[in-house]
């Protein structure tokens, strides 16, 4: 177990972090904040969904990812449709014109950290991808309290999806 000054360092780094992701909302579109982009991204993976779905993943309440869903059907990107299953709900699904702004925000993404990164060795962008992927899937399914002793928490997340090929704008 790493000591409790590197796990305060990491606290502090990760905070830093915050920089990072402003920049890369800085070169959204103006027509779409973040939260569009979000729910996007999440569409792009995991496919169509009910909005209750697409708000646990979020990890924000219903009326925010109302809000954005909203904002995103009125722009023409997703598309609202009943659920065969059950009439009262509704499945969002994208629209050809939400695949290509999610090209377009994937390029600018791809374009910002090569800029940024420019003197980083393909090893050590690979080796931050895969460090961050498996702090992610750390918290994934324990958020704070841990997985169950032995199980790797790729285990513990019902519908896990490789996500080293899909699209992560932001």
């Amino acid at each position: 177990m790493a000591a409790r000054s590197q796990y305060e360092e990491l606290a502090r780094q990760l905070s830093a972090v915050g920089a990072v992701k402003r920049g890369l909302v800085r070169i959204l579109p103006a027509e779409c904040p973040g939260g569009s982009a979000g729910v996007l991204t999440l569409l792009a993976r995991y496919g169509e969904m009910r909005i209750t779905r697409l708000a646990e993943l979020l990890s924000v309440n219903m009326s925010v990812t109302s809000r954005h869903v909203t904002h995103a059907v009125d722009s023409g990107w997703i598309e609202r449709f009943p659920d065969p299953a059950d009439k009262r709900s509704r499945i969002l699904r994208l629209t050809p014109a939400g695949e290509e702004l999610l090209d377009e925000l994937t390029r600018r993404t791809t374009e910002m950290f090569a800029h940024n990164l420019i003197d980083w060795s393909d090893e050590d962008v690979g080796q931050l991808n895969t460090l961050l992927s498996r702090l992610r899937d750390s918290f994934s399914c324990r958020g704070s309290g841990g997985c169950p002793p032995g199980k790797h928490s790729g285990d513990c997340r019902a519908g896990h999806i490789d996500d080293a090929h899909t699209r992560t704008p932001v």
